[in-house]
């Protein structure tokens, strides 16, 4: 049996993804911290933008809006969430974010429990129209990947 290391992942250390829309950075995954349970990133998103329509079969969403007005639509319906509020998302449930305010909005999210394969875990409803066309967003390889170099683990 291994013994997982803590691990400080830095927002600089990811790489931004925009296919979705905004900046979308997972941080501590499978791949990069060798995670079982689920994934933690940040989601960047500028004045006008928005995250598609898309759910998850088989995790939860916890989402904490660290700054900025967004507004997120959960099975169609529209709800205004704003700084220092956090919503849970159940299995299964469509839904979109668009930043409504006038700077730039900062989200955390953390999706748990991790799906069976990375390619499994995220289902897009519609394109986003404006977004940069790009990989998947993946948080580890086929058996959900293996920690990163362990130069950031804490000791």
């Amino acid at each position: 049996m291994s013994k997982q290391h803590p691990r400080i992942v830095d927002l600089s250390e990811t790489e931004p993804n925009r296919r979705r829309g905004g900046d979308l950075r997972t941080l501590l995954t499978p791949a990069t911290v060798g995670s079982t349970s689920g994934f933690m990133g940040l989601a960047i998103i500028k004045p006008g933008e928005r995250i598609a329509e898309h759910y998850h079969p088989y995790s939860e969403e916890f989402v904490y809006v660290v700054s900025g007005a967004l507004e997120v639509d959960l099975d169609g319906e529209p709800f205004a969430l704003r700084a220092d509020q956090g919503l849970m998302i159940p299995v299964d449930m469509r839904h979109r974010f668009r930043n409504v305010g006038d700077a730039e909005a900062r989200m955390v999210f953390h999706l748990g429990p991790l799906a069976p394969h990375p390619s499994l875990g995220h289902v897009d409803t519609e394109e986003n129209e404006g977004a940069e066309a790009g990989p998947q967003l993946t948080v580890g390889g086929p058996e959900h990947g293996r920690p990163s170099e362990p130069s950031g683990a804490i000791k």
